[in-house]
C-alpha cells in the first residue's frame, strides 16, 4: 500500500511539473524585437514574451553557424566537445542531450521544425516529431537557381517537411517556401495538443526563418518599405580584410561593394520574415493548455550582419552576429526585466534542468542562469568566447572584446561600453597593451582548457 501511495504521489508530482516550450529562430539579429528597441519592426508576440519574462541583452551564440550553435544548445557543451570532428560531423553520442535528459526524467519530448544536425531528432532524445523540416526528400524536384529578384536562390535546397514516418510531404514544397513558418507552427501546435495528458512535455521548435533565401512571407509582399528601412549604424560597403569567410556563400548573396539600396531591400524582407515568424509564435502561445505553468524560452541560433561592417553573413565575431535574442518566461520568474549579464546559448540546457528541478548531467559544461532569474547573483560568467573554423577566436568581458584572426595575422580590440557598434578598433593603442595582453592570456588559457584543435 505504501509503495502504491509513493507511486501515485510521484505521478501527481510529475503532472504538476512545468511544461517547456523552447523556440529557436534562425539567423535573427539581437536587435530585431520592437520591445527591446527596434522601433521599425512589428513583433507583438515577442513583445508580450519580453513583458512576461526576462530578456538577456548579452546572450552569445559561441559559434555563429546553425548546426554548430544548435549542437551546443542540444548538449550544453562547447563546439570542440560537442563535435569531435569540429567544426563538422556528428554530435558526440556520449554526451547527454537536453531532450534525452527531460525524457529520462518523465517528460514527453517532441521536436518541430528545422533539424540541421546529424541523424534524426528521435536519436537525440525526442520521443516524436511533428512538422519536422530537414534535408532530403526532394530528389527529382527541380528548383529554380534564382529568386524573383534575380538573386541566387541558396539555402535549404532539397529540404522538405517530413511526416511521422520520415517521408517527405511534397505538398508543402521543396526548399524554403514563403509559408514555411506556418507549417512549422502547425507542427508545434499539433504536438502540444496531442501530448500525453498524464505527464509534462517539452516541445522544441526550430523555425527556419529569417534565414535566406530571403523572400516575402505569404501574404506579406512589401510589408516594409525598403526605401524607409534604416541602415545599421555600422553599415559599410565592404569589410576591410578577409575575416575568414569573405568568399563564403552568405557573403556572395549581394555584390561587393554593398549598396545602400540593396541592403535596405534585404532588410525590408528580413524584417517581414521576422514579423511573420512572430505571428506564428502567437499561434503557438495561444495553443498552450497551461500557460501559467509553462517555461518559455525564445532565442535564435545566432545573429546576422546584413550590411553591418560590410558583411552579410553570420560567420563573424561582431555583436550583431555572435549574439542572439534570449527571453525566458515561466512560473514564479520575474516579468518585464532586462539583464545585461554575460550568458551563453548553451546555458539554456542546465537552466531548463534547474527550473524543472532535474539534475544536470555530468557531461554538461554550461552554467545555469536560473540564479540570475531568481536575483541570487548578478553574474554567472566573467567572460564569454566565440570561435569560427580556424580563422576566428574571440573573448569578451563586461566591457572589452578581443578578436583574433589567426590566418589573417590580425586582431581587433573593442571597447563595447563606449563603442557598442564596434566601429573603432583599438588594438594598436599603446595605452591599451596591458588590457589586450590580459585578454589574450585569458583566451589562450581557455583554448588550452577546452581542447582547441587549432592551437
Amino acid at each position: 500500500m505504501r509503495a502504491l501511495i509513493i507511486v501515485l504521489a510521484s505521478a501527481a508530482s510529475l503532472r504538476a511539473a512545468p511544461d517547456v516550450l523552447l523556440i529557436v529562430s534562425d539567423d535573427q539579429r539581437p536587435d530585431t524585437i520592437h520591445a527591446l528597441g527596434n522601433v521599425v519592426i512589428e513583433t507583438p508576440n515577442l513583445d508580450r514574451l519580453a513583458a512576461g519574462g526576462t530578456a538577456f541583452t548579452r546572450a552569445y551564440a559561441g559559434y555563429p553557424i546553425c548546426h554548430v550553435s544548435r549542437a551546443q544548445i542540444l548538449t550544453g557543451t562547447h563546439a570542440f566537445k560537442a563535435l569531435p570532428k569540429y567544426p563538422a560531423g556528428a554530435i558526440d553520442a556520449r554526451l547527454a542531450t537536453l531532450a534525452g535528459t527531460f525524457q529520462k526524467a518523465g517528460w514527453h519530448t517532441c521536436y518541430s521544425g528545422k533539424w540541421h544536425n546529424d541523424g534524426h531528432p528521435m536519436q537525440r532524445g525526442y520521443t516524436t516529431t511533428s512538422g519536422l523540416y530537414s534535408s532530403g526528400g526532394g530528389k527529382g524536384v527541380t528548383q529554380p537557381e534564382i529568386d524573383d529578384r534575380g538573386r541566387p536562390l541558396t539555402g535549404y535546397r532539397g529540404w522538405t517537411f517530413k511526416d511521422a514516418d520520415n517521408e517527405a510531404e511534397l505538398d508543402k514544397g521543396v526548399g524554403l517556401q514563403a509559408d514555411n513558418s506556418r507549417h512549422i507552427a502547425d507542427g508545434a501546435i499539433y504536438a502540444i495538443q496531442n501530448a500525453p495528458k498524464d505527464k509534462p512535455w517539452l516541445v522544441h521548435v526550430n523555425f527556419a526563418f529569417p534565414h535566406d533565401p530571403r523572400q516575402w512571407p505569404a501574404g506579406m509582399n512589401n510589408r516594409y518599405d525598403a526605401a524607409k528601412m534604416p541602415l545599421p549604424a555600422n553599415f559599410a560597403r565592404r569589410h576591410p580584410f578577409d575575416h575568414g569567410n569573405i568568399d563564403g556563400r552568405d557573403e556572395l548573396l549581394l555584390p561587393t561593394p554593398r549598396t545602400e539600396a540593396a541592403v535596405r531591400e534585404e532588410l525590408a524582407i528580413y524584417h517581414a520574415m521576422i514579423t511573420d515568424l512572430d505571428a506564428q509564435l502567437g499561434r503557438i502561445l495561444a495553443a498552450l493548455p497551461r500557460p501559467e505553468n509553462t517555461i518559455i524560452v525564445f532565442t535564435s541560433d545566432q545573429g546576422l550582419a546584413l550590411g553591418s561592417h560590410g558583411l552579410l553573413g553570420k560567420q563573424n565575431q561582431y555583436e550583431h552576429s555572435i549574439r542572439s535574442p534570449l527571453i525566458i518566461c515561466g512560473p514564479g520568474l520575474p516579468k518585464n526585466e532586462r539583464h545585461a549579464a554575460l550568458v551563453e546559448l548553451r546555458d539554456i540546457f542546465p537552466t531548463l534542468c534547474d527550473l524543472a528541478d532535474i539534475p544536470v548531467p555530468g557531461t554538461v559544461q554550461a552554467r545555469s542562469i536560473a540564479p540570475l532569474l531568481r536575483h541570487q547573483t548578478e553574474r554567472v560568467h566573467d567572460f564569454v568566447t566565440g570561435v569560427f573554423t580556424d580563422t576566428q577566436r574571440m573573448i569578451c568581458d563586461d566591457r572589452w572584446k578581443l578578436v583574433l584572426y589567426p590566418r589573417a595575422g590580425r586582431e581587433q580590440l573593442f571597447d563595447l561600453q563606449s563603442d557598442p557598434d564596434e566601429r573603432s578598433d583599438l588594438s594598436s593603442s599603446p595605452a591599451l597593451q596591458a588590457k589586450r595582453d590580459a585578454l589574450r592570456s585569458r583566451l589562450d588559457a581557455w583554448r588550452h582548457e577546452n581542447g582547441d584543435p587549432n592551437l
